[in-house]
């Protein structure tokens, strides 16, 4: 299983914290098993069913609380790297507006300072960026451990015998379309937050769409303009008996 990083803080932040889907129909609320999803039939009668781990992951309430925690944590240094650009972006402007006015030794050295400044401030964000990707691939990873399980007993108990992760969007991902009815990311998620016993975020009690589709623009969801998944699910076929 290999983890793919996509999402920035930014974008992060708005759909963990601000999604727009109020949720309704929580199970763990009532203690009452999910609804099962609705399922089309396949060749030989089986059920297939699709599931957005990607989603899944980030609707849990563990995957909501342990981002947010994650964004606070990384706030600092974000912030830092903003101030390193807004000064670049400055010298940037002073050489354009005084130019004509500089000899060419302090035109130069006005050059030199916005070459050094650009360059570290790279290094900075790219050392940022992979400390970011890892402690996103540390969250990921252990919420889809825990989550993998729960989808395998899902289709069993629905009767489904396929499951297909619509993380990623076509042509990228395999799936080109899929009924919204037969999505079971919001019953996964509501299961595993009865089993996780971490309650909703009070900033954000959702639940993730019925249909987890993606939207039109994956920049939207990756904050990078990728569509490429978030996580690479692990087998959830049952073992043979």
């Amino acid at each position: 299983m290999k983890l793919k990083l996509v999402c920035s803080l930014a974008a992060m932040a708005v759909l963990v914290t601000t999604a727009a889907i109020a949720q309704t129909g929580n199970s763990s609320a009532t203690g009452s098993a999910p609804d099962p999803a609705p399922a089309i039939t396949g060749a030989g009668g089986a059920k297939i069913g699709t599931i957005n781990l990607n989603t899944a992951i980030l609707y849990s309430n563990e995957g909501q609380r342990d981002f947010e925690t994650m964004r606070k944590k990384f706030e600092p240094k974000q912030n830092e790297l903003k101030g390193q650009n807004d000064e670049i972006d400055q010298l940037k402007k002073q050489l354009n507006t005084q130019g004509n006015t500089l000899n060419d030794e302090a035109k130069a050295n006005l050059q030199r300072q916005i070459d050094q400044k650009q360059k570290a401030l790279e290094r900075g964000q790219q050392d940022f960026q992979e400390e970011v990707s890892n402690q996103e691939n540390e969250i990921a990873q252990r919420i889809l451990q825990k989550m993998a399980p729960l989808v395998t007993k899902y289709a069993n108990d629905n009767g489904f015998g396929l499951i297909l992760d619509t993380s990623n969007q076509w042509p990228q991902g395999q799936v080109l379309w899929w009924k919204e009815t037969i999505d079971i990311t919001k019953p996964v998620v509501e299961a595993y937050n009865a089993q996780s016993g971490v309650p909703a975020p009070p900033s954000s009690r959702t639940t993730p769409p019925s249909g987890s589709k993606p939207s039109t623009g994956a920049g939207a969801r990756t904050g990078s303009g990728s569509s490429k998944p978030m996580v690479s699910p692990p087998s959830t076929t049952p073992p043979p008996k």
